[in-house]
C-alpha cells in the first residue's frame, strides 16, 4: 500500500502545487487514502522529496533531481542485469530474467515509479506486471526498451 500511495504522492506533485503536509494529506485522502500528517512527513522524507519556488512567492513539493537520478541509475543497473526479454498479454506485461533474479527487477521496476504499473508479483525468472490499460503497457515498454 505504501508503494502505491508513494506514486500517487508523486503524481499529486507533478500535476498539482502542493505547499504542506498537511495539503498532501488532504489531497490524498480525497483520493482515497487514509494518511495522517505523520505518514506523509514519513512519505516525503522516503521519497527525498524537498520544496522549490513555485512562483508568486509560493514553494511547493518536487523530487529532489540529483537523489533520484543517482537512486534511479541502481535500479536501471539491477534491471539491466538481470532482463532478458519481455511481452504482453493485454495489459499483462510479462518480464523474462535471469534465473534467481525476478524479486530483484521487480523491485526495480517498483521503484522507477511506473505510474502506469498497479503493481508486480515475481518469481524466480518471471515478473508479471498489472499494467493499467493496454496502451500503458506499451508506455512502459517502450521506456524499459530506452532504460536498457
Amino acid at each position: 500500500m505504501s508503494s502505491d500511495r508513494r506514486t500517487k504522492i508523486l503524481e499529486i506533485i507533478s500535476n498539482e502545487i502542493i505547499q504542506t503536509q498537511d495539503e498532501l494529506a488532504d489531497r490524498l485522502n480525497s483520493e482515497g487514502y487514509a494518511v495522517t500528517q505523520a505518514t506523509v512527513s514519513r512519505d516525503i522524507k522516503q521519497l527525498n522529496l524537498i520544496k522549490v519556488p513555485a512562483g508568486d512567492g509560493r514553494q511547493r513539493y518536487a523530487k529532489h533531481p540529483e537523489a533520484r537520478d543517482e537512486i534511479d541509475e541502481k535500479y536501471v543497473n539491477v534491471l539491466r542485469t538481470g532482463f532478458k526479454s519481455m511481452d504482453m498479454a493485454q495489459n499483462i506485461l510479462v518480464i523474462k530474467t535471469i534465473s534467481g533474479m525476478a524479486m530483484a527487477v521487480a523491485a526495480s521496476i517498483d521503484a522507477l515509479d511506473f505510474p502506469q504499473i498497479v503493481g508486480s508479483i515475481a518469481g524466480d525468472d518471471t515478473v508479471m506486471c498489472a499494467v493499467r490499460t493496454v496502451d500503458d503497457t506499451y508506455k512502459v515498454m517502450n521506456r524499459i526498451e530506452r532504460l536498457l
